[in-house]
This record gives C-alpha cells, structure tokens and sequence, in this order.
C-alpha cells in the first residue's frame, strides 16, 4: 500500500514550532525520533518525568524533592500473579484530575456544543470552572467522597463533561454510557459498578428524530436500587420530546437538574478545588474512569483507569504526539461511550477549545460535520475511519466546499484506515495537511501507534510507535518480527495499563486479558506488522484473523479492497469451518437498488485477487441488508461468525442491532 513517495511532510517551519521538537531539544538534543522512542522505552525513569515537566502536571509539592518517590516500582513484572506487586507508577505522588483540566479561567471558550441544528452554546473557561463547583458541591451534598462511582447516561453535552470533572474533583469515579445504548446494555455496565448518582438526559436527536428517554431511564434507576440521586439534564430545549412526567414517576431519588443544584448551596461559592478544604489530591494511581469493552463475548469487563496515568499519557498524546496548544480548536466526533471521548476532554489541560457535537454525523445534510468544521474554524478534527469513507462514497468535497484554511490536523482511528481513504483525504480534503491513523483502545485509554507531526505521512502506515511505548510486533513465539505482520504487543510497562477491572481483586481476569499468550507480556489482539519506515500496519483484529490453509490473513486486508468499490457501501469477512479447514465469506451491504449479480461478484474477486493474493479471495460472496454491530458502532465480525455456525452469540445484549444476526443463521448458500 505504500507508496514511493510520502503523501505530506511537514514544512521546515511547522517542524521548528512543533511541541515534539521543543521537546527534544529540551531532553535529549540533536535525538532523530527513533533515537527518542529508543530513549523513551529504555529509559522510562528518564523520559515520564520529562513528560510530567513539558506538559506542566499539577501535583502536591513537597519541599525541596519531586513530587514522588520514585518513578517505577516493579517495573520488571508487568503482570505478577499478586497485584500489589505489579508496575507502580510515581508512587508518593497526589494529584487531581480535575484540577489538571480546570488549570485556565480565562474568557476564552472551553467548550462549544453543537447538534444537528448546529451550535447551541457554549463555555469560557471561567464559566466551566464555576459550573463544576457548582456540580461539586451539590455531589458533596449527597455524600459522595473519593472510590464512589458517578454514572452518566448521556449525549455528548457540555454537562457530560462538567459532571465527569466534578466527580473527578472529589476523587470519585466517573463511568458512562451514551444515550444509544440499550436498556440491557447499560444495566451489564452500571449494574457492575453500582454507582451511588446516577446523571441522565431526558432526550436527544438522532438523524432528525427527537428521541425521548424518559421510559428507559426509569427502568434502569429502577434496576439500580443503589443509586441515591437521579439526576435529569434537559436536553437544551431543542427538539427532545417531553414524556409526560419526569422518568421513573414516584421515584423520590429523581430530580431536575436546576433543582439539584439549588438544593446544594446555590451560586455563591468559587471555583472546584478552591474551597476551604482545598484540592482532593491523591495517589498516583487513585481511580479515575471505568470504562467498558464491547462485551460481545460475554459481559462487558469493567476497565478502571487511575488518574495519574490517564493524565500524563492522554497529554503527551495531545501535545508531543498532535501537536495541541491553547490556539488550537479540537473536534472528536464520538460519543461519551467511546474512549475518544474522554481523550478528546483531557485537551482542557493544555487550554484548547474543545467542540461538542452531539448527532449523526450525515444528517440534516451530509457534510453537517465540515460545515462544523468549517465555521468553528477547527483545528484538529478527529473522526473514525468509516467516516472518512464513507465521505468518500458520497462524493463529499469539503475541501472545495468549506474554508477549511484553519485545519491541520486530521486523526482517525475506530478501524484501520483504508490506502483509499489517505488518497481521498489529500485529494479533496485539504493537501497539507497532517493526517494521522491513531490505535490504540479502551483497554489502555490511549494509543500505541499515533501520529508524528514532524515526520512524513506514507499512504496506508500510522506513522509511528508511541513514545514511552515499547509496542513491538511478535511471532508465534513471541520473537520480534519487522516486515511481516504478527501480534501487536507491548513488552514494557507503560502509565495507562488499567488499575484492574472491578470486581477482580486478584487480578485473574485482567491476566487473563493480556498476559496469558506471551510471558510477561502485553499482547493487543491486533495484527500488525512493522513498516521500512518505522511505522505500522494495522490488519485488523487477531482474534478474528483469516487462517484458510493455514495462511494468517488480517481482515482488513480485504475491506481496503471491497470497499473501494463503488457499488459496496460497507463489507464484512469471516471464516466458516469447512472440511477439516476455514473458508473465507464475505458479505457486503449494496447501494439502494443493488443486487449482488455474477458480473459485481467477478469485480469483487478481482480486486482482491490484484491487490493481495490469490489465498486472499473469499470462496463465497453473499449480500445482506444490514450488518450487526456494537453499541460502539463497529463490525462485530465475532458475532456472525457465531451466527453462520448456528451457535449462541456471546452477549448479543452488546450490539446495537441484535436483529441483524438473524440473516446469517441457517444460510443454505454456506451449505455447499
């Protein structure tokens, strides 16, 4: 996929003023970056510490000495059989989170909301500041204190991130779910975690529809007996349907939002963290966030990050690795149940704007999101990349159509990012322009391979290895590989590897999870390979790899082709036990008014064929209506692979269009 020559590379001035090369010069002057990434995994007791200093980590002083007492305890053993005895960082540290994110109380914005009906409002730094006391206090009053759970059911307002920061400023612990989740799927999440308050909206828009969610939220505080405080935020008064009494009527723990908040105090006091009590600071790695995996192959694991690590390694991503600063107007299309959620909010730290919106991404018109863009005259736009291609079927031309003179920075992540889709990005969006394919996960909060905005972009390669990440790409055995693809892993411990997951106090699941295939190391569930460039491949996830004839084929490494097609809106492969070996299926979802004939099924074949290998050519191509996929919005290739062998789907509670499955049951064309 790559090219001979690099799709951009930075100018010799961007280069100059970048944050990465301040960085260099400042702690390992005249290092190349793979000098610096060398230093970074080597030396970790080094480079953390100079992270912590460049990006200015609000921490509890203590006279004439760092704010720890050491850097790394444990570092060697990434995941011992006792917890307690695995990597610490920065211990004798304490911080806030909060703290860290309300760092600014300036006039400039902090936060600008749109929904379809484009921007609604928005908050100077100085008003969020005042806001999360305002929310701070009121939690205060009802007892909530440091390791309680604060949950949100939410759209991605401006009071999703005040709550988040006001849980965060008292120590507590803040989990969410976006409002498309489905009543099952919120209750295996929160139901886990117990939260004592429970925040909710009371409706959103989707697609123009206005989505009323008084009956579901009901039923879940019901199903949570637990929970002391229901608090309903208006959905802004644009469009959301009114039920005809507040969710769950009768319920006395229910109560609006501006109620609640005159109840605690009312307007008077100052900012969080500022009262006479003074910052809630504490350990290094005190709890944070539980966020949630897919679920798709049982219940959802309850990933708990600690605030310490999520803080320093969500901002050497922003500032060393996007280049963020407080000029900058940061966008990430994504919900607050998607962990580019809660990177997205860390940019409050380095005092960016940060834009909120809340809808589908193609409605009320299809370029609805440049045209945000456009108007907030947005610097960092990040997006998945179905999006991008999608953009490209539709024939979109933003670059043409919008002022788009203020972006540099386009990030994608969610899946791997098609050859095409880099192409269609410097063709029609905008030519110089850094474009970086980002993985990483919910597991780790972060990334392990992001952009660089001092190096070249090569069409179909993330440019680099994370700094602080020894990211490796390994054989069956464990081996380094280079130039061919194999697991992802990391093989150092890094600041963002969970605090546990809830309710494993041995740490047995969360062993279980990572560290079981390779000794002492942690193994992704991505296939990968390693580029001439230092960068990385992403071919999709191992744990669904292809192995026709005992040939390891990276899903992925089909959808750039299929998908290039015009006719194919989105596709989905899988392999079907077959005569003592697998087969390769795929299924593809057409344009309205498509039949999937011979003539469209030769040109698919074809293009695989051309542009991978003849083991790469499924035996069997079916069209299908629709495609199931997770609350998250992605392909759940796990579940109809289930589905076509007729056997239970995990968790099918974790999908968003459970029905969909039923398509693939009892297939007589996969009989044969």
């Amino acid at each position: 996929m790559t090219g001979e020559a690099p799709l951009w590379s930075p100018s010799p001035e961007r280069i100059a003023r970048a944050n990465l090369t301040a960085f260099t010069a400042r702690f390992r002057p005249g290092a190349d970056y793979g000098a610096l990434w060398r230093w970074s995994v080597d030396h970790p007791e080094e480079f953390w510490p100079a992270v912590w200093d460049f990006c200015g980590i609000i921490a509890e002083e203590r006279p004439g000495r760092r704010p720890w007492t050491a850097v790394l305890e444990g570092g060697e053993r990434m995941a011992p059989p006792d917890p307690a005895l695995g990597p610490r960082w920065f211990p004798g540290a304490r911080l806030n989170f909060a703290e860290n994110l309300l760092r600014y109380t300036d006039d400039r914005e902090a936060l600008v909301f749109w929904n379809e009906l484009g921007r609604q409002r928005s908050l100077t730094f100085a008003q969020l500041h005042h806001e999360v006391g305002r929310w701070r206090r009121a939690l205060q009053s009802e007892g909530v204190g440091p390791g309680d759970r604060v949950a949100g059911f939410l759209p991605n307002l401006p009071e999703t991130v005040i709550a988040m920061l006001a849980a965060a400023s008292l120590g507590a612990i803040w989990s969410s779910c976006s409002p498309d989740f489905g009543e099952r799927a919120v209750l295996d999440r929160f139901g886990q975690v117990q939260p004592a308050v429970l925040v909710v909206a009371d409706g959103y828009r989707y697609a123009g529809k206005a989505i009323d969610l008084g009956e579901r939220v009901g039923r879940i505080a019901t199903a949570l007996p637990g929970v002391k405080r229901v608090v309903v935020v208006s959905y802004d008064g644009q469009g959301a349907r009114r039920s005809g009494g507040r969710p769950a009527a009768g319920d006395d723990r229910v109560v609006p939002l501006a109620d609640w908040l005159a109840r605690s105090s009312g307007d008077a006091a100052g900012p969080p963290n500022r009262s006479s009590e003074g910052p809630v600071r504490l350990p290094f790695d005190h709890p944070l966030y539980i966020l949630y995996s897919s679920g798709t192959t049982g219940l959802p694991k309850a990933i708990v990050h600690g605030a310490g690590g999520t803080l320093l390694q969500q901002l050497k991503e922003l500032v060393l690795h996007t280049d963020l600063t407080r000029d900058d107007r940061i966008l990430y299309f994504t919900t607050c149940g998607w962990m580019m959620w809660n990177w997205l909010v860390a940019s409050l730290a380095v005092g960016a704007t940060v834009v909120l919106y809340d809808g589908a991404p193609l409605a009320p018109t299809t370029d609805v999101l440049w045209r945000l863009v456009a108007q907030e005259r947005v610097s960092v736009f990040g997006t998945s990349a179905k999006y991008l291609a999608v953009c490209e079927k539709e024939g979109l031309e933003p670059g043409r159509d919008f002022d788009l003179a203020a972006l540099r920075a386009i990030l994608s992540t969610g899946s791997p990012l098609a050859g095409h889709s880099y192409d269609y990005v410097y063709g029609h969006i905008k030519p110089d322009l850094h474009l970086a394919s980002i993985s990483g996960g919910t597991d780790i909060i972060s990334c392990f391979a992001l952009g660089n905005p001092t190096r070249p972009v090569w069409r179909g390669e993330l440019q680099c290895r994370g700094l602080g990440m020894a990211v490796d790409v390994a054989d069956a055995s464990g081996e380094s590989l280079s130039g061919s693809p194999g697991e992802l892993v990391c093989r150092r411990p890094f600041p963002s590897m969970p605090v546990g997951f809830w309710n494993d106090p041995d740490g047995t699941r969360y062993r279980a999870a990572y560290f079981e295939h390779f000794p002492n190391t942690w193994r992704h569930g991505d296939w990968a390979e390693r580029t001439a460039h230092d960068g990385l491949v992403i071919y999709g996830r191992s744990d669904a790899t292809l192995n026709p004839g005992g040939v390891r084929i990276g899903t992925a490494e089909i959808y750039r082709q299929v998908e290039r097609l015009p006719e194919v809106l989105e596709s989905l492969v899988v392999a079907q036990e077959w005569e003592n070996d697998v087969r390769i299926v795929l299924f593809v979802r057409l344009r309205d008014g498509l039949s999937l004939d011979q003539a469209l099924t030769d040109r698919i074949r074809g293009e695989i064929r051309r542009h991978t290998s003849p083991h790469h050519v499924p035996r069997k191509i079916l069209q299908v209506t629709d495609l199931p996929r997770t609350i998250s919005g992605k392909l759940s290739e796990l579940a109809v692979r289930a589905a076509i062998h007729n056997r239970p789907v995990g968790n099918a509670d974790a999908l968003a269009n459970p029905e969909a499955l039923e398509a693939f049951r009892d297939l007589a064309e996969l009989a044969t």
